[in-house]
C-alpha cells in the first residue's frame, strides 16, 4: 500500500489469516486499531484470506492464501493452513514479520516482540510444552535426532520471511510424499514450525504475552489464588501487552455477561475464575477490547 506524504514507511509487517466463516471482519478491523493504538511505528497490515472480504479496514493489504494451503484437511483444528505464511512469496521478504490470532486481546506496543528476535533467522513462539524453547530443547533435539523437540505455540509468531520458507517447503514435500500425517510434527501448525525452526526458535517472552488458559485458569482454584497474590506474578501480569483467549471455551460475548467473581469450567477441567482479583488487569482489557465497559 503506497504511503502518504509525510508517514513514514513502515519496518516491520503484521500478519492476520481469515478463512471461512468463523469470524467476520469485523474482529480484523478491531484488531488493527489495537495494534495501530499502540504501537510505536505503524506496521503494514497483511490480511490472508481465502476470499475477498468487503469493509476491510484500508490500512490492510488482502492477499490470497494459495489453494495448496487451503486443502480441507489444513483448514481444521490443525490449523496447517497458516504455514502458508512461510511459502515463498506470500508475504513480501522486506520486512520481519509478527504473526497474530484474531482472537488476541492487544494492550501494548508488539513491535517489542520483534525487537527480540535473537537473530536475523530466528523464530519465536509462545511456550507451550514442558521442554522449553531455545538451548535446551535444542539440545534434546539433536540428542533425539529429532524425534523430541521443544514446542511452541502459534497464536504469536515472531519471524523474517525471507529466513523461514523451508518450514513451508519441508511440509510440502512432506504432504506430496503421503497425504496424511505420517510424520508427527504434521499433525498441527505449531508442532511443524517449532520442529521445522528447532534451530533457532525461542520463547515470546511470558512478560509481554501469555495464553489467557494456561496464564489465568486451572484445575486447582486454590492455585488461582496464590498466583494473583504473589507480587512478581502480578508485577508481570501488570505489563502484558497481548493475551490470546485460544482453547477458551467461552465465547467472548459470553464472557462480558459473567458477573463479577463467576466460575466456569471447561472440558479440561480448567477453571476460569471471572474476577479483577484472580485476573488483574486482564479482566478490564478483556471487556474494554469486546466493547464493554468496566463498570
Amino acid at each position: 500500500m503506497p504511503q502518504s506524504e509525510g508517514e513514514c514507511a513502515p519496518d516491520w509487517q503484521c500478519v492476520m489469516f481469515l478463512w471461512g466463516d468463523k469470524y467476520d471482519v469485523a474482529i480484523v478491523n478491531r484488531l488493527i486499531d489495537a495494534i495501530a493504538d499502540h504501537a510505536s511505528s505503524q506496521p503494514r497490515f497483511v490480511l490472508l484470506s481465502d476470499r475477498a472480504r468487503p469493509d476491510l479496514d484500508p490500512r490492510a493489504e488482502l492477499r490470497m492464501i494459495p489453494d495448496f494451503w487451503l486443502t480441507p484437511q489444513f483448514r481444521g483444528a490443525g490449523c496447517q493452513t497458516k504455514l502458508a505464511m512461510f511459502d515463498k512469496g506470500v508475504l513480501a521478504d522486506d520486512l520481519p514479520a509478527l504473526y497474530i490470532d484474531l482472537d488476541t486481546v492487544v494492550t501494548g506496543d508488539l513491535k517489542r516482540i520483534l525487537d527480540l528476535l535473537p537473530r536475523p533467522d530466528g523464530l519465536m513462539l509462545l511456550q507451550s510444552a514442558i521442554v522449553p524453547l531455545g538451548a535446551v530443547g535444542r539440545f534434546i533435539w539433536r540428542r533425539t535426532k529429532g524425534r523430541k523437540y521443544a514446542r511452541g505455540n502459534s497464536s504469536l509468531v515472531a519471524f523474517h520471511p525471507k529466513h523461514h520458507t523451508k518450514i513451508a517447503a519441508q511440509f510440502i514435500e512432506f504432504w506430496t510424499k503421503k497425504q496424511e500425517w505420517w510424520f508427527r510434527p504434521m499433525i498441527a501448525d505449531e508442532r511443524f514450525m517449532s520442529w521445522a525452526a528447532q534451530e533457532t526458535v525461542e520463547a515470546i517472552p511470558n512478560s509481554l504475552a501469555v495464553k489467557f488458559p494456561t496464564e489465568f485458569m486451572s484445575r486447582i482454584n486454590l492455585l488461582s489464588y496464590i498466583w494473583a497474590v504473589l507480587p512478581w506474578v502480578r508485577s508481570r501480569r501488570q505489563g502484558l501487552i497481548a493475551v490470546t483467549l485460544c482453547g477458551v471455551e467461552i465465547k467472548p460475548d459470553e464472557l462480558l455477561k459473567m458477573s463479577e467473581g463467576a466460575r466456569v469450567t471447561d472440558p479440561k477441567g480448567r477453571t476460569l475464575i471471572w474476577s479483577d482479583f484472580i485476573l488483574g488487569k486482564t479482566r478490564g482489557d478483556i471487556i474494554r477490547f469486546y466493547g464493554g465497559t468496566t463498570k
